[in-house]
């Protein structure tokens, strides 16, 4: 059994998890960061990209939206690199509740939240697409996040003041010494190999599997899980944010991000965060409702779909999830008598940084050590290992100049060997997998039209050339590749789709014997 010693052990690396591991370690305390998958597996990997202005929960949820508000202005000092300042609109279609339309223009009036009511005419001069039905439209601060570039930045800048992180890693047992825990067991997923690790405090940042994490601490965590279904358009209908003005349902935001849109969002409880996909039905539902915001989206080819879990703080049960507050919740379990312990669940990517805080300061304040949060005077540091998850770096870097036998690896998204070279460059520096589906979350490969038909080949034959890969790792990386880009594809298989369809199945199926089944 291999042995391992930290002060704070934070499980789960999405957005939140990775926050709090650099919070902490720039307060001087040694984090190890342990996640059962990739960095970005949960939730934090499956939402929209959007920067709340935190006009969408004046309706609904006040709290929420003002913690939206002020970290929005934030992040865009501190993290610049991670957002595109698209701005936002909140725009009212004929049919729509026009009450909410007018409680909508109060509130906005007595929140913080910058906004300016546009006539309708402007709003469609400034976004072509909307529908003729427009009946009003405000202009608010909305802008888009890179989640990825975000989680990475963090992890690479927790990692540069000493953290540590494993990937592929699940927690599955502790070792206590009456209400405190003194140990966190480990198992590497891929070997079955068991860690234990020493540690003085345990940060549950798990998202939806938040309950599953406490129980294994011996605390309760009570998780609601929302899926939310999202589609991907081929091209991008808008140049900001646009939000249906009505309460929060189905089909009622589009954000750009990069060369596409993506659309949704559905809300759907769920019993197993791990049994979450897109539909057909919801990819209909989506399509139909959307298009009276914009109608062209009716007639646009979707790339693919796909979904997130929302971890919801509350008892699973009946109602509409929708009704459920989007704040977040910092448990200290220590009146379950397990007092080390902490879980912060719920809220939004926008208030990443905030929870972080709010868990860092708890953890701090029961060792009685480390410094104040400085995450929000601090800018968080580019790094190299994030650079290339923005749509469009790779083919600026291409364009600007590269050398002569640099090869392309995918085309759709112009992304070269070097590229992937520099990637497998930083994964092997932290000590991570270098397989096709850890390059594949770090960069575009198979994320362009094609779905990674072509270049899901090219880059397994490139890696086995370069020693990147041996024996069979290929065969089972592809599978895993392609397993991911055709759960999203498969919902959204029709006209023009299906022949796409047919190809990855004339590639896989004729060519390497290999199926890829739907779970």
């Amino acid at each position: 059994m291999k042995r391992m010693k930290a002060d704070v052990t934070v499980i789960g690396a999405g957005a939140t998890g990775c926050g709090v591991a650099r919070d902490l370690a720039l307060r001087g305390l040694s984090v190890l960061i342990v996640e059962r998958g990739d960095i970005n597996s949960g939730a934090s990997g499956g939402n929209h990209g959007l920067l709340h202005s935190g006009a969408r929960y004046l309706l609904t949820d006040r709290d929420s939206a003002e913690e939206c508000q002020d970290e929005n202005i934030l992040l865009r000092e501190m993290a610049p690199q991670c957002i595109e300042a698209t701005g936002g609109l909140f725009v009212g279609v004929e049919g729509d509740n026009e009450n909410d339309m007018e409680d909508f223009e109060g509130l906005l009036s007595q929140s913080r939240i910058p906004h300016r009511q546009m006539d309708v005419a402007e709003a469609r001069a400034l976004e072509p697409s909307l529908s003729t039905h427009l009946i009003t439209a405000y202009e608010v601060n909305d802008a888009t996040v890179d989640p990825f570039r975000l989680s990475l930045d963090n992890v690479a800048d927790a990692l540069s003041h000493g953290a540590e992180l494993l990937c592929g890693t699940a927690f599955v047992g502790v070792k206590r010494q009456g209400p405190r825990v003194t140990h966190a067991v480990l198992q590497r997923r891929s070997t079955g190999e068991t860690l234990e690790v020493e540690t003085t405090c345990v940060v549950n940042a798990a998202g939806a599997w938040a309950g599953y994490v406490a129980a294994i601490a011996g605390a309760k965590t009570p998780v609601r899980c929302s899926k939310g279904t999202l589609v991907v358009t081929d091209h991008r209908m808008t140049r900001c944010v646009v939000n249906r003005l009505r309460r929060p349902s189905d089909a009622d935001i589009v954000v750009p991000g990069g060369t596409v849109s993506i659309v949704g969002t559905t809300s759907t409880p769920v019993e197993n965060p791990d049994v979450a996909w897109p539909t057909s039905a919801e990819v209909d539902r989506i399509v139909e409702e959307a298009s009276a915001l914009i109608p062209r989206l009716a007639s646009t080819r979707m790339i693919r779909a796909y979904s997130g879990v929302r971890p919801l703080f509350g008892a699973s049960g009946g109602g509409d999830d929708r009704t459920v507050s989007r704040g977040f919740r910092l448990m200290d379990h220590g009146a379950e008598g397990v007092e080390n312990v902490f879980t912060i669940t719920g809220g939004k990517l926008t208030t990443y940084r905030l929870m972080a805080e709010r868990a860092a300061d708890a953890v701090c304040h029961y060792l009685g050590t480390g410094g104040p949060c400085v995450t929000r005077t601090r800018p968080l540091p580019v790094s190299s290992g994030a650079l290339w998850t923005e749509p469009g770096a790779a083919p600026k870097k291409w364009m600007s100049g590269h050398q002569a036998g640099d090869g392309m690896i995918c085309e759709c998204e112009m992304v070269s060997e070097s590229v992937i070279s520099s990637l497998v460059a930083s994964l092997k520096q932290q000590g991570l997998a270098t397989g096709l589906a850890e390059v594949g979350l770090r960069s575009r490969v198979g994320k362009g039209a094609c779905q990674g038909s072509f270049c899901g080949l090219r880059l397994a034959a490139w890696m086995y050339g370069q020693g990147h890969l041996t024996q069979d790792a290929g065969i089972s990386g592809l599978r895993r590749f392609y397993k991911e880009r055709w759960k999203g594809m498969r919902p959204v298989s029709w006209g023009d789709n299906l022949a796409r369809a047919e190809l990855h199945e004339a590639l896989q199926c004729g060519l390497f014997g290999m199926e890829v089944e739907h779970d």
